[in-house]
């Protein structure tokens, strides 16, 4: 509790909510404080953070995409859902497809203004993809999306030839307001592609105005020290490791955010979080513990809001690092996962079993119930069948069975690793523990896939597509993969997805994805563990909350209703 009480005073100060108690009220009904278990560690979306849950909220508050998902009402907790079938006009106000030359033509919005004041224009769009083709980021994010969108010219031999990142005209300006994108194939994915933070438009005036000799793409700026975007936010301050404040953009072409400033607050410990939220110094948090959750649902003043929508736990394996370059090990280690115990004491009932190595909400998901099942005797007979009977031998390999998880989820993962821990130490395996800070995790995981064996809560596909899932995932480098985190490699997982990505017969891409999804089950190309609820903790009569596949909140969406200002 003293700790909490520090948190606190440090928020209370944070938040400027000083004055009378009316001067109060009404800065509240303006500011929104939300407390995360981070802030955003980097604004530049192929930088190194960008893996990282809390700093993807970062980019979808200070920039726009092209197009979004439309709007789909409301479940029974009130989170408003999306369409994944039907878009619509975000910086661009409409579009055409012409099937004879696969191009796309989009019209802007005219008077669209970035923070900076400078107007959007054909410009920002041929830079953002000139920028997403140079891959001269730590993550090529942007090309990756542009690759799965079948963008012409956005192939894996831009990763490896420098020759061929130049921007060509696959994407050029046919007048101050209009683009025209070719498609090198027909793909199902290239409007959702353009949905997602890695494809989000930038200021290329306010971006160019950082650039130097040795940085022309401005990374160094953007991943640490602004934004350039044409968002319905401005980033006012921000602090690493402790906040960030976002104004509304005065220069917005959207309705006005009823909520004029944010601030995002790094209260690493979900108990903090409680705390402040059950105090009523802080508006929304996220990522409590399932624990914190149940307790809030009975307790007055705060209301609990989610869904079940693409967010899971699953350990991942290297297969470049023995002993899991081996599938037996692999199938050990899933033979021996305590999922029910997981699911009942980790996450109290608010997961399910995931048999599955995509979400089971997506489009073409295929779950495999039996290739996952616990079984200590096939645990043990594997490990013998490997050549390590009752484990022995493996205890050469000590610094591979460090299972690596996310220091700042502790209160969340750490009792879930700890049995882990437990039950694989039981059929022989030499495990131990190993936290550490988000950020070193995402740069391990994203930029160098160097983590020998880690439990993972924050991937999830941001492309509702089964498909989408395989090549983000599993495909190698050559065939478009970019977050092959556990280097999982598979020439006919190649293959098939080769054929599918461009298949116009949706039952024949379906075949082939289900085929791809039961060759990474039985090579256990990593090892899915549970599906779990999404879920916010939020002030009474905080609403406005709308679930997005990357589970980041968008502020200008919310309200305080009966707010006076609020524009509802």
């Amino acid at each position: 509790m003293g700790r909490g009480r520090i948190m606190l005073a440090a928020l209370t100060a944070a938040s400027l909510l000083a004055g009378p108690a009316s001067a109060r009220a009404t800065e509240r009904n303006r500011t929104l404080v939300f407390v995360t278990e981070d802030i955003p560690a980097g604004l530049n979306y192929d930088g190194p953070a960008a893996a990282i849950a809390t700093t993807q909220t970062g980019f979808v508050n200070l920039m726009d995409p092209l197009v979004g998902y439309a709007p789909a009402g409301a479940n029974g907790e009130g989170v408003g859902l999306l369409d994944f079938t039907r878009f619509e006009g975000r910086l661009a106000e409409r579009w055409e497809f012409d099937p004879a030359t696969l191009t796309w033509t989009f019209h802007l919005r005219r008077g669209v203004r970035s923070c900076a004041g400078n107007e959007l224009t054909a410009d920002d769009v041929v830079y953002t993809f000139a920028r997403a083709k140079s891959v001269s980021g730590a993550a090529p994010i942007g090309w990756f999306l542009s690759a799965v969108g079948s963008i012409a010219g956005f192939t894996p031999e831009v990763l490896s030839d420098p020759a061929k990142r130049a921007l060509g005209d696959e994407v050029r300006k046919l007048d101050e307001y209009t683009v025209a994108i070719r498609q090198s194939a027909p793909n199902r994915l290239f409007l959702p592609a353009l949905t997602t933070f890695g494809l989000l438009i930038f200021d290329a005036k306010e971006a160019r105005r950082h650039a130097t000799a040795a940085d022309p793409w401005s990374h160094d700026h953007l991943n640490n020290v602004g934004s350039a975007g044409f968002g319905p936010y401005c980033l006012e301050r921000w602090r690493k490791g402790d906040e960030m404040v976002l104004r509304a953009n005065p220069h917005y072409y959207g309705d006005a955010p009823a909520i004029d400033r944010v601030v995002i607050k790094r209260v690493p410990q979900s108990s903090n979080r409680f705390i402040l939220l059950r105090m009523g110094e802080a508006q929304l948090a996220e990522r409590l513990t399932p624990r914190e959750l149940l307790k809030l649902r009975e307790t007055d003043g705060v209301r609990v809001a989610g869904v079940t929508g693409n967010e899971n736990l699953f350990v991942h394996m290297n297969h470049k690092v023995p002993p899991f370059d081996d599938v037996r090990i692999r199938r050990a280690v899933a033979a021996a996962l305590p999922t029910d115990w997981i699911v009942r004491n980790g996450y109290f009932g608010q997961a399910e079993p995931w048999p599955g190595l995509v979400p089971a909400s997506y489009p073409g998901y295929r779950p495999d119930l039996d290739a996952f099942r616990r079984d200590h005797d096939l645990a043990k007979r594997l490990l013998a069948e490997a050549g390590y009977p009752e484990g022995r031998g493996l205890e050469r390999y000590a610094e591979a069975f460090r299972l690596t998880y996310i220091a700042e989820k502790e209160a969340t993962l750490g009792p879930i690793a700890t049995k882990l821990r437990m039950a694989l130490r039981d059929i022989g395996l030499p495990v131990e523990l190993d936290p550490i800070p988000s950020t070193q995790y995402g740069d391990r995981q994203l930029v160098k896939k160097d983590l020998p064996f880690a439990l993972n809560d924050q991937e999830k596909p941001v492309v509702v597509d089964a498909g989408y899932a395989v090549q983000l995932f599993f495909a190698s480098p050559g065939a478009g993969g970019v977050n092959n985190m556990v280097n999982y490699a598979n020439a006919e997982v190649d293959r098939l997805w080769t054929e599918a990505r461009n298949e116009a017969d949706e039952a024949v891409r379906a075949t082939k994805v289900a085929e791809i999804q039961s060759i990474l089950t039985r090579e256990v190309a990593w090892l899915p563990v549970v599906q779990y609820r999404t879920q916010w903790a939020l002030a009474p009569g905080l609403e406005g909350l709308v679930w997005h596949p990357d589970n980041a909140v968008r502020f200008a969406g919310l309200r305080f209703a009966g707010a006076k200002g609020e524009g509802s």
